[in-house]
C-alpha cells in the first residue's frame, strides 16, 4: 500500500482504517523542506481502537508457543533484508541520515536486533525450579512502545521485537515527525503472518494519542525511548494506574582519554560517535575529557576530522553529515552551540554563524575547548553536531568530570592498557561503556542510570522487560510440572 492510499488510516486489529480525525500532519523532508507525506494527527478514539484490537489478540498470541512467534519473527527480518534500500532511502528522507549509513545503521541495525532477539528465545530461562517451586516467566500484557524520530525502525524493533516475541501485544505510537518506516514495519508483520491485532500502528501527538495511551487501564506496560522531561511525565502517569514502565532518555557521553594513550585516534574515535546522524542519537559521546598538556592535540586531531566531513544531502554519495531532522531541532541546537561562544568556551571549528547550506534544517559540525563542567554545553543533551573538549589534570579528576552529569547512558574509556582502562571505566556511572575501542553489542544489554532512564533493551534482559514472574508452588520437588513454551 502506498503513503498516498494510507493517508489519513491507521494499523488496527491488521486493516488499514480511517481515523476517527480529520487531521493531517505533515512528514517533511528536512533536507529540501517539502512535505513527504501526510499522517493521522490521531485522536483518543484510535487509541481507544488499537487498545481494544491489541487486548482482544492478546489472549492467543501469549499462547502461541515461543518457536513459532519465533519464526514469524525470522520472518519478517527476512522481508525486512528484502526491503532493505528501499526503507534505508524513506527514513533517509524523512530524517536525514546520508542514505549508505542508513542502510547500514537505520535498517541493517534493526535486522541484526531482530534476529538476536529470536536467537535470545532460546537462551532465556522461560521457567526454573526452586525446591518445591516453579518460577515461570509469561507475557506482560498489552504494551506500548512509544518510539523517537532520530533512529526509528532500529528503537521501534528493540521495543516491538521483544514484545511480541515475549508473547505481548502492541500499540505502537511512531513520532509523528519520522513515522513512514513503522507503516513499512506493519506491511512486514502482515506478510509474516502476525495475527490481526497483535501489532497496531497510530500515529499522533503525544498530548493527545499519547496521552489516551498512556494512562488506558487495559495497557499493563510502557517502552518509551525520548527525552528525559516526557519520560518523567510518562512515569508519573503511568504509576496512577501502576503500569511497567521502561525508560531509555538522554544521554551526555563521556569519553575518557587516560594519559599515554593516541589522543588524536581517541579524538577521531569520539567524533565519530558524536556526529553520526548529525550528532541526534543518544548514545552519543559528546565529551572528550583528555590530559591538559594533550588539549592543543586532541583540538587539532578534531579540526582534522571535521574538515573531512561533506555537509549535504544525505542521497548524494559524497555526503557524511545531513541535516536536523526539523527546524525546531535546528533552532535549538544553534542557541546551544550560541550559548557555547557566550560562556566563554573556546570555539575550535565550527560555531555560531559557521556556514551550512542555506536550504534543508542543517548545522555545521562544531567542536569547542577548554570547555568547564559548569557551562550549559558541558550538561544539556544538545542532539546534535557539536563536541566538547574537557581538560583535566588527574585521572580522579577526569572520573569526577565523566561522572559530573545527570545523565548515565553511555561512555568510552582509551588507554594503553585493558586492565587500567577498565579500572576507570568501572568507576564511571554509566549503563554501558566501551574499553579501548569496544563498541554496543546488540545481544548484551542497552540502557542507562540516572536521568538516562530504566530498563534495558537487547538479548534476554530485553524480552524480560516484557515478561512477568510466576511462582507455582508445589507440594513436593518431585511433582513440579513444567508447562509448555
Amino acid at each position: 500500500m502506498s503513503a498516498v492510499d494510507r493517508a489519513g488510516k491507521q494499523f488496527i486489529g491488521g486493516e488499514w482504517i480511517a481515523s476517527t480525525s480529520a487531521d493531517l500532519l505533515d512528514v517533511e523532508n528536512p533536507t529540501t523542506t517539502e512535505v513527504l507525506a501526510r499522517v493521522p494527527r490521531g485522536s483518543a478514539e484510535d487509541a481507544e481502537a488499537a487498545v481494544t484490537a491489541a487486548a482482544a489478540a492478546f489472549e492467543a498470541w501469549s499462547t502461541t508457543p515461543v518457536a513459532e512467534r519465533a519464526a514469524i519473527i525470522w520472518c519478517a527480518a527476512d522481508i525486512l533484508k528484502a526491503r532493505a534500500d528501499d526503507i534505508a532511502r524513506t527514513i533517509t528522507l524523512e530524517v536525514g541520515m546520508p542514505l549508505a549509513m542508513s542502510k547500514a545503521v537505520q535498517v541493517g541495525r534493526p535486522i541484526e536486533v531482530l534476529t538476536s532477539l529470536a536467537d535470545a528465545t532460546e537462551r532465556l530461562e522461560w521457567a526454573e525450579q526452586i525446591d518445591t517451586t516453579l518460577v515461570v516467566r509469561e507475557p506482560l500484557g498489552v504494551v506500548v512502545a512509544i518510539t523517537p524520530w532520530n533512529v526509528p525502525l532500529h528503537q521501534t524493533i528493540a521495543k516491538v521485537g521483544a514484545a511480541l516475541l515475549a508473547g505481548c501485544t502492541v500499540v505502537h505510537k511512531p513520532s509523528e515527525v519520522a513515522p513512514l518506516s513503522a507503516y513499512e514495519l506493519a506491511d512486514v508483520f502482515a506478510e509474516a503472518g502476525l495475527p490481526a491485532g497483535v501489532y497496531n500502528v497510530v500515529t499522533g501527538v503525544g498530548e493527545t494519542v499519547g496521552e489516551a495511551l498512556i494512562g488506558h487501564p487495559k495497557v499493563d506496560g510502557i517502552s518509551f525511548t525520548g527525552s528525559t522531561a516526557v519520560g518523567r511525565h510518562i512515569g508519573a502517569v503511568a504509576a496512577q494506574t501502576v503500569k511497567k514502565v521502561a525508560l531509555e532518555l538522554g544521554g551526555k557521553g563521556p569519553a575518557v582519554v587516560l594519559p599515554g594513550a593516541d589522543v588524536a585516534k581517541a579524538a577521531q574515535a569520539a567524533a565519530a560517535r558524536c556526529f553520526t546522524n548529525s550528532g541526534q542519537v543518544c548514545a552519543a559521546l559528546s565529551r572528550l575529557i583528555v590530559p591538559r598538556e594533550e588539549l592543543a592535540t586532541a583540538e587539532q586531531a578534531l579540526v582534522d576530522y571535521v574538515n573531512e566531513q561533506v555537509l549535504g544531502d544525505p542521497l548524494d554519495e559524497a555526503t557524511t553529515l545531513g541535516p536536523l531532522v526539523s527546524e525546531t531541532q535546528r533552532s535549538r541546537v544553534l542557541k546551544l552551540v550560541e550559548a557555547g561562544a557566550a560562556e566563554g568556551a573556546k570555539v575550535v571549528v565550527g560555531g555560531p554563524g559557521a556556514a551550512a547550506p542555506d536550504k534543508g534544517y542543517f548545522v555545521a559540525p562544531t567542536v569547542f575547548s577548554d570547555v568547564e563542567t559548569s557551562m550549559t554545553i558541558a550538561q544539556a543533551e544538545v542532539f546534535g553536531p557539536v563536541l566538547c573538549i574537557l581538560p583535566y589534570d588527574t585521572v580522579e579528576e577526569a572520573v569526577a568530570i565523566a561522572n559530573d552529569s545527570e545523565y548515565g547512558l553511555v561512555g568510552a574509556v582509551f588507554g594503553t592498557d585493558d586492565e587500567e582502562s577498565t579500572k576507570v571505566a568501572s568507576k564511571i556511572r554509566v549503563g554501558m561503556i566501551g574499553v579501548n575501542g569496544g563498541r554496543i553489542n546488540v545481544k548484551a544489554p542497552f540502557g542507562g542510570y540516572r536521568q538516562s532512564g530504566n530498563g534495558r533493551e537487547f538479548g534476554t534482559y530485553g524480552l524480560e522487560e516484557f515478561l512477568e514472574v510466576k511462582s507455582m508452588n508445589f507440594p513436593g520437588a518431585e511433582r513440579v510440572v513444567r508447562p509448555a513454551v
